[in-house]
């Protein structure tokens, strides 16, 4: 028969996986990941190169850098993916590495605008001072001072500028207009105007005349070309940073490790060259090097950089360690079970990778305002030019056309455009350092909102370990035949419950019969076939199923759910036989986790599969009020639909197959690191310890995040409601005084890279600003 999920008192586990397999990764497939990367409603955009829809671009694991691999994506439009370096579309940004490597050079762009910038900057300096005192101090050349102002701006504008202009002509040929789109007509007219007036000054009238000469504008576009390069450089560089989080997880992973071969020697081996099934030496102070189970030798582990556990945890033959952390005394012998893209490392990296490329609801409003910014801009541009020259002061078309240029320079988008990307970019790098893995911007968003919160009990308040407690049989029986006929027919399970039992009666050297049959009910248990005869093992619905009358062990059982086991009739054909308890400990951190949770506000609910009694002896000891027992999965997704409906802002956190729908349909799903894929790829958060203080660690991370946001969108817009009036002139009639284009390209530049300074402090913010791992 079909191998099924084991059940014993609510508690389902598939897969071929249980409770304690510390090995089990955040996966994604390949479309969940490019889903987690993507907005709904986003459309990838088509440029000169073929650009790839997320839900057809699949990184497994940590990628390679290299020209033909890698993919590279827009930091405020993800949609936007192609093989190679480019620009985006849509806005034009230059596109980055989807997944920053170690070995990866400088960015070719930053290395060239770097280039542009100070070959022509002594250029842009000479034509600033000629344009402001040259008349003063060279008054000889004055009759040839808008050549020599030519001259010397043309290789600043033409050239260093260059980049600019395609960007600007690519907008507008794609119908995207963006900031270059504003940057390539302010400075277009600048210098496009300034060369007419020094080629043919007699086409303007004599009021355009300033000091003798009819007055050029080479100067704005020149420094405006040079302020440009500056923020895109300071921008570039800042931007590398946020991939700082990824750059040290990738900088964990080890290079090499010690392979045992058969004949009992051992050899440095390159990592791509380990295989699932070798046994590796890992020595004191090594990394280890893969995931994998110790099969001999006793160590503490040392695994905070990956689950932000502080204190080195004690590995002995049987417990699984993971890949990268390290080991800090003993030798240890391990036997590799995960490697490549499979290790934990691999899956966290990909992951955060996921998250940061995502858009936060948040940005929505940044869009819509984007979509149609630049062209109001340039309507107001025209209106300021109009406005002056028709109504201004002498000489009002020339005021008008310098206020006209301020307004295309100061109203720059990019900041606008960055102010959502940076902060989840920043946070999700944070996090992960914190063991904390999000989904998405969506999650860090909406987990601020919580108010309830929604916890199974095993493998979340409990260790998920279950331990043997003791066998009851029943009169006429002994308690050695019930152990051996229960663990004969949990034979065929995975769940710890199983385990446990199964390895009591190893130990106790009981001789075990394969079942024929396994079946297993949701929600209540399993059944099979022993030595011919129907054997079932679970709660008291399947026995009430069977027609069998479990109430003389009533007050036994009963008995040890108060002292918090969990308890399992056995029966054979229609005969009770006994019972067998297990007891799963409380994790130690949860008290503490709980505490946090109930200071923070929140309202705990324990929803779990275990019998009522068992359920209320461990909430008693926790100090959880409102408890559910012998709850199935759709019971548990009732419960989450039934507290939405009553307006709550609702959490979900478990670890098992049965917790999958109800951490789907929450408004945050949490997910335990140590607990099953469904789970993990259901939930919108995974805690890699499973330990439930990091939810208390992430809802403040959440608040810390959004209001990062909301300061940079805020200054976006308000530099944007304060920039493009004063440009126009506003200030004109009140302090005589016009906004020179050459200090609307500095706040231009200046305000992108102000964003991104403001969002990277998330990532230096010290764990007593959002609680320490």
């Amino acid at each position: 028969m079909k191998h099924d999920p084991h059940e014993h008192s609510g508690h389902e586990h598939g897969n071929g996986r249980c409770h304690h397999d510390h090995t089990a990764p955040p996966q994604m497939t390949g479309n969940a990941r490019s889903a987690a990367a993507r907005a709904p409603g986003d459309v990838t955009a088509v440029a000169d190169k073929p650009f790839t829809d997320a839900a057809g671009t699949e990184a497994e694991g940590v990628q390679p850098a290299g020209p033909a691999g890698t993919i590279y994506t827009c930091p405020m439009h993800p949609q936007i993916q192609q093989s190679g370096p480019g620009n985006c579309p849509i806005c034009g940004m230059s596109l980055e590495p989807m997944m920053p490597t170690l070995e990866e050079e400088e960015n070719p762009e930053l290395a060239d605008f770097r280039r542009r910038f100070w070959w022509t900057l002594p250029l842009t300096v000479i034509v600033a001072v000629l344009a402001m005192v040259g008349h003063r101090l060279f008054s000889g050349i004055q009759a040839y001072q808008s050549w020599i102002e030519l001259a010397l701006s043309t290789p600043v504008v033409l050239w260093a500028g260059w980049p600019f202009f395609v960007r600007g002509v690519g907008s507008i040929r794609k119908r995207n207009p963006n900031m270059w789109t504003l940057i390539g007509i302010g400075v277009s007219a600048a210098y496009w105007y300034s060369v007419v007036a020094t080629v043919a000054p007699g086409l303007f009238p004599a009021r355009f005349e300033m000091h003798g000469r009819i007055g050029v504008y080479f100067e704005a576009a020149a420094v405006i070309i040079s302020l440009t390069l500056l923020g895109q450089i300071l921008e570039l560089r800042a931007r590398s940073q946020t991939s700082a989080a990824i750059k040290s997880l990738l900088g964990l992973a080890p290079k090499t490790a010690r392979r045992i071969r058969t004949d009992g020697r051992e050899e440095d081996v390159e990592l791509s060259h380990v295989h699932v099934g070798d046994q590796l030496r890992v020595r004191p102070g090594e990394k280890v090097p893969v995931d994998g189970t110790v099969i001999e030798g006793e160590s503490a582990i040392d695994e905070s950089m990956l689950t932000g556990e502080p204190l080195p945890v004690t590995k002995r033959a049987g417990d699984k360690v993971i890949g990268a952390t390290i080991n800090t005394s003993g030798s240890l012998i391990i036997e590799s079970e995960r490697v490549g893209s499979q290790t934990m490392l691999s899956q966290i990296v990909q992951m955060v990778a996921s998250a940061q490329r995502s858009r936060a609801p948040m940005q929505r409003l940044a869009d819509v305002v984007a979509g149609y910014f630049v062209s109001v801009v340039v309507l107001v541009a025209v209106a300021t030019l109009l406005g002056w020259g028709l109504f201004g002061p002498e000489p009002g078309w020339v005021y008008g056309f310098v206020n006209a240029v301020a307004v295309l320079i100061i109203a720059c988008p990019c900041a606008l455009g960055l102010a959502t990307p940076m902060s989840i970019m920043a946070a999700t790098g944070r996090a992960a350092t914190q063991g904390i893995l999000f989904r998405d911007a969506a999650a860090i968003e909406a987990m601020r909102k919580v108010d309830t919160l929604i916890v199974d009990k095993t493998g979340t308040l409990t260790e998920g370990k279950p331990a043997f407690d003791r066998v009851v049989a029943a009169p006429g029986l002994q308690d050695e035949e019930v152990l051996r006929i229960a663990a004969s027919l949990d034979q065929g399970s995975e769940h710890p419950l199983a385990h446990a039992i199964v390895a009591e009666a190893r130990k106790r050297e009981l001789r075990l019969d394969k079942p024929e049959t396994f079946e297993s009910s949701s929600g209540i248990g399993v059944r099979g076939t022993v030595r011919d005869q129907r054997v079932s093992l679970g709660n008291t619905a399947l026995m009430e199923s069977e027609g069998i009358d479990w109430k003389p062990m009533q007050r036994i059982a009963e008995e040890l759910r108060q002292a918090g086991a969990s308890v399992m009739y056995l029966a054979r054909e229609d005969r009770l036989m006994g019972l067998v308890a297990v007891s799963d400990p409380v994790k130690e951190t949860t008290p503490e986790a709980l505490a946090a949770l109930r200071d923070a506000g929140l309202r705990v609910v324990m929803a779990t599969g275990d019998g009522v009694t068992t359920a209320k002896a461990v909430a008693s000891r926790l100090g959880i009020e409102e408890v559910q027992g012998e709850v199935k999965p759709q019971d548990k997704l009732a419960l989450v639909q039934q507290l939405q409906n009553e307006g709550r802002v609702v959490a979900m956190a478990g670890d098992g197959i049965n917790d999958a729908p109800a951490l789907a349909k929450a408004d945050v799903g949490i997910a335990m690191g140590t607990g099953t894929d469904v789970a993990i790829n259901s939930a919108h958060v995974t805690l890699i310890k499973g330990d439930l203080r990091a939810i208390a660690r992430s809802r403040l991370l959440s608040l810390q995040t959004v209001r990062n946001m909301r300061q940079n969108l805020g200054f976006a817009f308000i530099y944007n409601a304060l920039g493009i009036p004063l440009a126009a002139g506003a200030l004109y009639p009140f302090t005589g005084q016009l906004l020179s284009p050459m200090i609307a390209a500095l706040a231009m530049s200046l305000s992108s890279v102000s964003v991104i300074a403001n969002a990277l402090r998330l990532r230096r913010m010290q764990g007593d600003d959002y609680g320490s791992a």
